[in-house]
């Protein structure tokens, strides 16, 4: 079977790909420490502290990994459906399915530019794509070398020229890489990082006083005031019994008003930034106010919008990649209705309108809703019209025998 083509060597490609991911874990270790405004954006996952990009990210990743992959041959002009073949459910063997191979390809894409793998195994007849298990991206270097080929190093070690898969997005004139959108927008990044590390210090660490308690009467001193305090706070702490100040004191709770603290106008700002760094439609998916309202009538307009300018491009991506995993003239195609989908009525209608114009049969549109065909369904046809009513008022009045 195609899952069992793993070589000593390529098991071990896939641990250091594991291990490589603990790099989120250093980093969460290192925020501990950090001042607000001490932000290391040297991995690409330190952006993931926003939630902004790891929303975006995850959207993104997830539309196009979940949506249905359907596999078609050219028949005389006529794509015709055909199973998918079973090396393409799992295209690197490693039990998770395409739908995380998927994910993890374009997120390499939207966090690195570029999607990195090794070529485990090729058709002995057409040469296509079976196999490829993927790469970490930061694990890969290349190089142009003096006999004008690009040398690719993964770990340090060579890999072969005929064994790299690449595939690169933000392509620029002269790089063998493309640009990574993290790296591009790192000062964009930083700020939002900076702003929610700044609020989180602010409520968290105590950089002002929570109240004060005043005596409007008497001057106290140090140690009368720390009496006072610690009277005041047990009367609050663990009872349910009216709080007696006695005269002349005063308790004022010092509370920060969203318009008082200006990094919470600039975090929103920052985040909604963020979400723009991956297309437009995804900061207002995202519910990022920017500007615009959204109401049940542009719902719709939204998605299309989404599918049109942000994750379409994505999308057809992927489709080139599966591509190169069939045969000619085989392709791969994802299906993007079921991105936009609609509402029972809205369904309902389209079927009938498919129906009148006769460019759908009564079996398809039954397949499309789970059901069983019929045996009079598989030809185009109008509605049977109506058979006419005869009225019995119309005869007059029908005499008894």
């Amino acid at each position: 079977m195609w899952w069992n083509h793993r070589s000593p060597e390529q098991a071990q490609h896939a641990e250091r790909s594991v291990s490589a991911l603990s790099t989120l874990d250093q980093i969460l270790a290192r925020m501990k420490t950090q001042s607000y405004a001490d932000i290391d954006l040297s991995s690409a996952e330190s952006a993931l502290q926003s939630v902004a990009v790891f929303s975006s990210v995850d959207l993104i990743a997830s539309v196009v990994s979940e949506l249905p992959l359907d596999v078609y041959r050219e028949s005389a002009d006529t794509p015709v459906k055909i199973k998918t073949p079973g090396y393409m459910e799992d295209p690197d063997g490693d039990g998770q399915g395409q739908e995380d191979w998927t994910y993890r390809a374009v997120y390499s894409w939207l966090m690195r530019g570029n999607v990195y793998g090794d070529i485990l195994q090729r058709s002995n007849t057409g040469g296509f794509l079976q196999q490829v298990e993927l790469f970490h991206p930061d694990q890969v270097t290349g190089s142009i070398g003096d006999d004008g080929r690009v040398h690719w190093l993964h770990n340090g070690r060579t890999v072969p020229r005929l064994s790299m898969y690449h595939r690169r997005t933000n392509p620029v004139p002269g790089y063998i890489k493309g640009l990574s959108p993290i790296q591009l927008h790192a000062s964009t990044i930083g700020l939002s990082l900076t702003a929610g590390r700044f609020g989180l210090q602010w409520f968290q660490d105590g950089a002002h006083p929570t109240a004060l308690l005043t005596n409007s009467e008497s001057t106290i001193d140090e140690g009368q005031s720390q009496i006072a305090k610690a009277r005041f706070l047990a009367a609050l702490r663990g009872r349910r019994e009216p709080l007696v100040m006695g005269k002349g004191w005063d308790y004022k709770p010092l509370q920060l008003t969203a318009e008082e603290s200006q990094f919470l106008a600039t975090q929103g700002y920052s985040a909604a930034e963020c979400a723009r760094i991956f297309g437009p439609g995804i900061a207002e998916i995202l519910g990022y106010e920017t500007g615009g309202t959204m109401t049940y009538a542009n719902i719709q307009d939204r998605e299309l919008t989404l599918l049109k300018y942000a994750i379409g491009r994505w999308i057809r991506r992927m489709e080139r990649i599966w591509f190169q995993f069939l045969p000619r003239p085989q392709y791969a195609k994802y299906n993007r209705d079921a991105l936009l989908e609609t509402n029972t009525m809205q369904r309902y209608l389209a079927h009938e309108s498919a129906l009148r114009s006769q460019w759908k049969t009564v079996n398809e549109v039954r397949g499309k809703e789970e059901l069983t065909p019929v045996e009079w369904g598989n030809e185009p046809t109008h509605p049977p019209a109506a058979l006419p009513v005869s009225d019995p008022a119309a005869n007059g009045p029908q005499q008894e025998e």
